[in-house]
């Protein structure tokens, strides 16, 4: 599982230029199964995304495209967790410790 932290890097004039192509990509990727949530921080200075793949590269691969990253407004810190422990709701996504 892997925590996305986005951060913008731009003023938010130019974060929303880019939102429309930004939600249009999250719902791909909702789509898909990647994405499990996924909203803005507050104070509005980015954004989490909590995500599941089969590799950080593959993570990484899907966060550069995100319209954000293209346009240049965002950078994206990401962290990968073992879920050992979960809500009902995500038991699909619990793991166990190797």
């Amino acid at each position: 599982m892997f925590l996305l932290e986005l951060t913008y890097t731009a003023p938010l004039e130019a974060v929303d230029a880019a939102l429309e192509a930004h939600v249009g990509w999250l719902d791909e990727h909702f789509a898909a199964g990647v994405f499990l949530t996924a909203g803005r921080k507050n104070p509005r200075d980015g954004g989490v995304i909590l995500a599941v793949a089969e590799s950080r590269a593959r993570i990484e691969e899907i966060s550069a495209g995100d319209p954000f990253v293209t346009a240049g407004v965002c950078e994206y810190r990401i962290t990968e967790f073992v879920a050992v422990k979960t809500a009902p709701a995500l038991e699909a996504y619990r793991e166990t410790l190797a």
